[in-house]
């Protein structure tokens, strides 16, 4: 864990000063890098901390550009499962496990997404998208689960910055697991919810 630690401290130092001149568009860019081709864990969070620290009114333009630098980057991851994913996933996983998978995709939608969006590593988030591209969820569906999802998970990291400043960094790196899964259970409450609420409409209808 201490190496680890280690390896994110000097990847952190390496790319914020970059990021700090590249400002939103530095977040943007690490959030892409990090949703798509290249595994960054838990770089952005502390990046968009980090940044949101020395600008604390710009933290609403940060936690906006990170989340739109993570949904292009999975839309990348998308586009190429809707090409050629099936193969690549065929080849490395199970049948039964993708199998289960796309029957999630079937049986909750966009929660399949929005959830392990919210959540921090080691969930396998880039799995899911790559499931998604597959089981061929309509685009703007995809779209915003992974802005809502992202938007709560970065939007909060940001908006507790700002309003708790350095004592929100400790709080963050200690309890963003247990953060992020008490808010992702609560999402998908009230996901579920709302699609038990529209299939009793379309039915009573």
């Amino acid at each position: 864990m201490d190496s680890l630690s280690a390896f994110l401290q000097r990847v952190i130092d390496y790319i914020e000063p970059l990021a700090e001149r590249l400002g939103a568009l530095g977040l943007a860019l690490v959030a892409f890098l990090d949703s798509s081709f290249l595994s960054l864990p838990q770089v952005t969070d502390a990046l968009i901390v980090a940044l949101t620290l020395k600008q604390p009114s710009h933290w609403f333009v940060h936690a906006v550009a990170t989340t739109l630098g993570s949904v292009a980057g999975c839309l990348a991851l998308f586009y190429v499962a809707r090409k050629g994913g099936e193969a690549f996933l065929r080849s490395r996983f199970k049948e039964s496990h993708i199998n289960r998978g796309l029957d999630l995709f079937q049986r909750h939608g966009w929660l399949s997404i929005t959830v392990p969006s919210i959540l921090p590593p080691p969930t396998p988030f880039k799995l899911f998208v790559l499931l998604a591209g597959m089981a061929s969820i309509r685009l703007w569906t995809f779209i915003g689960a992974v802005a809502i999802g992202r938007g709560f998970r970065y939007g909060g990291e940001a908006w507790l910055t700002y309003r708790y400043g350095e004592q929100a960094t400790g709080f963050i790196r200690d309890n963003l697991p247990v953060v992020s899964m008490v808010v992702a259970g609560v999402v998908l409450v009230g996901g579920l919810g709302l699609i038990v609420w529209r299939r009793r409409q379309r039915v009573s209808a």
